[in-house]
């Protein structure tokens, strides 16, 4: 049997975790194996006890206060696990103004995801086992990378799987032609998102920015179908590739009241009427530049050019079109 790869690995832990925090009592470790999706997955009862005695002794090198205790205070025959949440929680702690408002600009970027997958499904085994549920423990603990790009999650899958990837893009300059690709890494950096990987059109490794991309992204063939160069690094390709173009001129029109920091990047502003400015502005990058635009909502519509008012209309229409989903499946 092949060895687990290092996220498979990271899942058993924390669905370890999630199960011994779940429960107010110590668990028997064949109540943990009947939780634990991968313990179930053991050839054998000696694979399980081998997996389970690393898994104890990793978590305990992370620091991580698992407890052995009796699971019947009146009978020591049989020896339970559980986390002491009290032990494992961390102190109350107090943030400077400046520091929180780098933890604001991280939030941006990550947020706190209920639990999903092989996780939820512990929590479930859990549940059918009549095991007394500790609710509070459970918040947060499984961090997602969260990013406006509705391609990431799609080149993630594949960068980790190392599968070829097909997909529309567009350039700088508002043409778009399809690209195949071997991910090999997706990065961020100066908080857009990359793809970095071997372009098998033009042959060379290429660089990719997400919000660039139009479309889904389509991955074909089989796993580790290639291999990532040893060498390679992501910020050196990015860094590399980033050339901004001359500033390109737009015409807005803003609501009164609406847009201050489009006015204060304005090279001219003036008033059409009691409701509406028309702004002259100057942007470099039509996808960057379209996200910002999009924020404000019907507070601001693109007056020329036409690929940067094209680029808006695409991420207006899919708010549409996610919350129409969103009410189809009766999400608040």
């Amino acid at each position: 049997m092949s060895a687990p790869t290092p996220a498979a690995k990271t899942e058993r832990l924390l669905n370890l975790v999630i199960c011994l925090l779940y429960t107010r009592q110590p668990l028997s470790k064949q109540r943990i194996r009947a939780a634990v999706p991968q313990y179930g997955e053991a050839a054998s009862d000696e694979a399980f006890d081998r997996m389970f005695e690393r898994d104890k002794d990793e978590l305990r090198d992370l620091g991580i206060p698992l407890r052995a205790e009796a699971i019947d205070p009146l009978f020591d025959d049989e020896t339970g696990y559980r986390i002491d949440r009290r032990e494992y929680a961390l102190p109350e702690i107090r943030f400077e103004p400046d520091e929180l408002a780098v933890l604001g600009l991280a939030s941006r970027t990550w947020q706190q995801a209920s639990l999903a997958g092989a996780a939820a499904t512990a929590l479930r085994k859990l549940e059918a086992a009549d095991v007394e549920r500790d609710d509070g423990t459970l918040v947060g603990l499984e961090p997602r990378v969260r990013t406006a790009e509705p391609a990431f999650p799609a080149m993630k899958d594949a960068t980790v799987a190392r599968r070829q990837v097909s997909f529309r893009y567009r350039k700088a300059d508002g043409t778009v032609s399809e690209r195949r690709l071997q991910p090999w890494s997706v990065t961020n950096w100066h908080g857009r998102w990359y793809v970095a990987g071997y372009d098998l059109d033009r042959e060379a490794p290429r660089v990719f920015r997400l919000g660039r991309v139009d479309g889904p992204v389509r991955a074909s063939g089989p796993d580790a179908a290639y291999e990532v160069p040893a060498d390679h690094d992501a910020l050196v390709m990015i860094r590399g590739s980033e050339v901004e173009r001359e500033p390109q001129p737009a015409v807005l029109h803003v609501r009164v009241g609406s847009g201050h920091a489009l006015r204060r990047r304005a090279r001219t502003s003036g008033d059409i009427d009691d409701d509406w400015s028309q702004l002259d502005i100057d942007y470099t990058d039509t996808e960057i530049f379209a996200d910002q635009i999009a924020g404000y909502g019907p507070s601001v519509r693109v007056v020329a050019p036409d690929d940067l008012r094209d680029s808006v209309t695409r991420r207006l229409r899919a708010v549409v079109a996610a919350n129409d989903l969103a009410g189809q499946r009766g999400e608040a």
